[in-house]
C-alpha cells in the first residue's frame, strides 16, 4: 500500500513539472515587445509611469483619509515635556489632593486629640418651677411651689445641688487621653507617608504616559517612513508587471503590503490619541488637548547607576519606601492601643468643674419678711439674688463588666497588633519583588538596545542590497518585500527597547522609593558586559534608497 502511494506521488509531481516547462516555453516564446534587454528593463522600471488607481499594485489612494488623520493630530496641539508632567502632577492631580486633604484632616484630628487635657466651658441660665406635693429626706412630704432662677458660668443649678451643667468641667480617663493622642500622632505620620506613596504612584503614572506617549509618536513616524519605503516597492513591482518583467502576483502582493502599511499609519495615529488622552488624565487636562513630547531625540536614560547591585537596591528600598513607614505607623498605633487596653482598669476618670453665677428665688414656704424690701410683701416670690460659687472634684477607677469586657479589648488589640504585622510583611514582599521585577527589566532591556541597534544594520543592509538586485533585475519582488518587513519590525523593536529601558528606569527609581542621589553614587566604572548605550543619532539612515531622486529617511527618534 505504501509503495503504491510513493507511485501516484511520483507520477503527480512529474506530470507538474511538466505544465511547468510548457508555461515557460510560452513565455519564452511571446512577442518582441515583451523581451527587452536588461538595461532597457532596468531603467524602464526605475522610472515612474502613469498609472490609474484602479490598477492592480498601485499605491493606495487615500487622500481623504490622510487629510483627516493630518487634521487630527494637528489640532489643538499642547507641547509638553517630562518635568512639566512632574509638576503638574503636583499641582492639580487630585488623587495628589486628595491625599494631601487626608493629611490635613489628620492634623486637624491631632489637635483634636491634644484639646482633649483642656477643659469645657459652659455659660447659660436655667429656670426651676415647681408645683406640688415634695418629699423630704425625713420622709415628710410637703405641699409647697416654688421657684428658682440661675445665670451665670453653667446652667440647670436646682436646689442646694451643684449646677448640673457646670461653668468649667473637665471629665474623662486618663489612659484614654493619653493614648488617644499618640494614635493621632501616628496616624498624621501614615496619612503623610500614604499621601507620599500616592504622589510617587501618581509621578510614574505621569512617567508612563509620557513615555507611551512618545513611543506611539514615534511608532507613528516609522509606520510613516515604512509606508514610504513600502509605496516604492509597490511601484517597482507595479512597473515590472507592466512592462512583463515581473509577476502580477507580485505586484498584487507589494501592493497589499502597501495596504497594511496604510493601515498601520491609521492605528499609529489612533494610538497618538489614546496615549495623550491617558496622560491628560493623569495630568487632569482637558482631553481635547493633543499633548505633544518636546524630546526630540529618543535616547535611553539610566536613573540608577549599574554599578548598584541589587541587594544594595533593596536594602535602599527598605529604608526609603513610604509604604513600608505607612505600615510601621500603623504598627505603631496599635501598639498604642495595645498599651491603652491594658491600662485601662489602672486609669482613673477624672471629673473637675467649677461653676460661679447669681442664683435667687423663693417659696410658699418661706415668705419674704414684710419690710424686708421695698416689694415685700409676705408673698413666695423670686428674690434675694445673691452669688454663689461651686467646685467639685471626683476620680474613679472601672472595671469593664467585672474584668471580662477589659479582657476582651486587650484581645482585640492585640489581634489587630498581629493583623499589622502581617500587613507589613505582604507589604514588604511586594516591594522586594517590584525591585528585583524592575531590577531585571532594566537589564534585560539595556542588552536589547545593543541587540536592535545590530538587527537595524542588518536589516537596512538585507534591504538595500534586495533593492538593488530589483533594480538590477537580478532578485525577485518577494525577496524585498520580506526585507522590508524585517526592516519594519527592526525599527520597531530598537524604538521598543529604548523606550522600555527608560521605563523599566522609572519603575526601578519608584520601586526603591525614590532616595536622594548621593545615596545612588558610585565610583564610575566600564563594566566589559555592558557598554555605552548607543544613540539614535549614531545610527546609519534608515532608507529608502535613493531612487528617482529620493532621499534617505531617517531612523526612528
Amino acid at each position: 500500500m505504501n509503495n503504491q502511494r510513493w507511485r501516484i506521488a511520483l507520477a503527480c509531481g512529474a506530470v507538474l513539472a511538466w505544465i511547468a516547462n510548457v508555461t515557460a516555453s510560452a513565455r519564452g516564446q511571446s512577442s518582441p515587445a515583451q523581451q527587452l534587454p536588461p538595461a532597457a528593463s532596468a531603467s524602464a522600471v526605475a522610472a515612474p509611469l502613469p498609472v490609474s488607481p484602479g490598477d492592480a499594485g498601485d499605491p493606495l489612494s487615500s487622500t481623504g483619509a490622510e487629510a483627516a488623520l493630518n487634521q487630527f493630530l494637528g489640532t489643538n496641539i499642547a507641547p509638553i515635556d517630562l518635568f512639566s508632567a512632574f509638576r503638574l502632577i503636583g499641582e492639580q492631580n487630585p488623587q495628589v489632593l486628595i491625599a494631601q486633604q487626608r493629611v490635613i484632616e489628620s492634623l486637624a484630628l491631632r489637635q483634636l486629640a491634644a484639646a482633649q487635657f483642656l477643659p469645657n466651658l459652659n455659660a447659660g441660665s436655667s429656670v426651676d418651677s415647681h408645683r406640688g406635693v415634695l418629699q423630704r429626706s425625713s420622709g415628710v412630704i410637703l405641699d409647697v411651689n416654688r421657684d428658682s432662677l440661675y445665670a451665670g458660668a453653667g446652667a440647670f443649678a436646682v436646689g442646694a445641688g451643684t449646677p448640673n451643667i457646670p461653668g468649667v468641667v473637665l471629665t474623662g480617663n486618663v489612659a484614654v487621653w493619653v493614648y488617644d493622642y499618640l494614635v493621632a500622632e501616628q496616624e498624621v505620620d501614615r496619612r503623610g507617608f500614604a499621601g507620599d506613596a500616592v504622589v510617587q504612584d501618581r509621578l510614574l503614572a505621569a512617567a508612563v504616559g509620557y513615555v507611551e506617549l512618545l513611543r506611539a509618536e514615534e511608532l507613528h513616524k516609522i509606520a510613516e517612513q515604512t509606508r514610504d519605503d513600502a509605496k516604492e516597492v509597490a511601484r517597482l513591482t507595479a512597473n515590472y508587471a507592466r512592462t512583463g518583467e515581473g509577476r502580477k502576483a507580485d505586484a498584487d502582493r507589494a501592493a497589499t503590503e502597501l495596504y497594511r502599511r496604510e493601515a498601520l499609519v491609521i492605528q499609529t495615529a489612533a494610538d497618538i490619541g489614546s496615549a495623550s488622552a491617558q496622560l491628560a488624565r493623569v495630568l487632569h487636562l482637558d482631553p481635547l488637548l493633543r499633548l505633544h513630547p518636546l524630546d526630540e531625540h529618543v535616547l535611553p536614560k539610566s536613573i540608577v547607576p549599574e554599578p548598584v547591585t541589587l541587594p544594595e537596591l533593596l536594602t535602599i528600598a527598605l529604608l526609603n519606601r513610604p509604604e513600608l513607614k505607612e505600615r510601621h505607623a500603623a504598627i505603631c498605633q496599635a501598639l498604642a492601643r495595645l498599651d491603652q487596653a491594658r491600662w485601662l482598669p489602672f486609669s482613673p476618670t477624672v471629673f473637675l468643674d467649677v461653676s460661679a453665677g447669681t442664683f435667687g428665688g423663693g417659696s410658699s414656704i418661706v415668705d419674704q419678711p414684710v419690710g424686708s424690701g421695698t416689694d415685700a410683701l409676705g408673698d413666695p416670690r423670686f428674690g434675694l439674688f445673691d452669688p454663689r460659687q461651686d467646685f467639685d472634684a471626683a476620680a474613679y477607677w472601672t472595671i469593664l463588666n467585672l474584668g471580662v469586657g477589659n479582657k476582651a479589648l486587650i484581645d482585640a488589640a492585640r489581634s489587630r497588633l498581629r493583623s499589622a504585622n502581617l500587613e507589613q510583611v505582604v507589604v514588604l514582599d511586594r516591594i522586594r519583588a517590584e525591585v528585583a521585577a524592575a531590577y531585571a527589566r532594566t537589564h534585560a532591556r539595556y542588552a536589547q538596545i545593543r541587540i536592535g541597534e545590530m538587527a537595524i544594520q542588518s536589516a537596512l543592509d538585507g534591504f538595500q542590497e534586495d533593492l538593488r538586485r530589483i533594480i538590477s533585475h537580478e532578485g525577485l519582488p518577494l525577496e524585498l518585500i520580506n526585507s522590508l518587513r524585517l526592516l519594519g519590525r527592526a525599527r520597531e523593536q530598537y524604538l521598543n527597547s529604548i523606550l522600555d529601558y527608560n521605563r523599566a528606569q522609572f519603575e526601578l527609581y519608584v520601586a526603591i522609593g525614590k532616595p536622594p542621589a548621593d545615596v545612588l553614587i558610585r565610583p564610575v566604572t566600564r563594566s566589559p558586559v555592558m557598554q555605552a548605550p548607543p544613540s539614535p543619532e549614531t545610527m546609519p539612515p534608515a532608507p529608502a534608497p535613493p531612487v528617482n531622486g529620493q532621499a534617505p529617511a531617517t531612523p526612528p527618534g
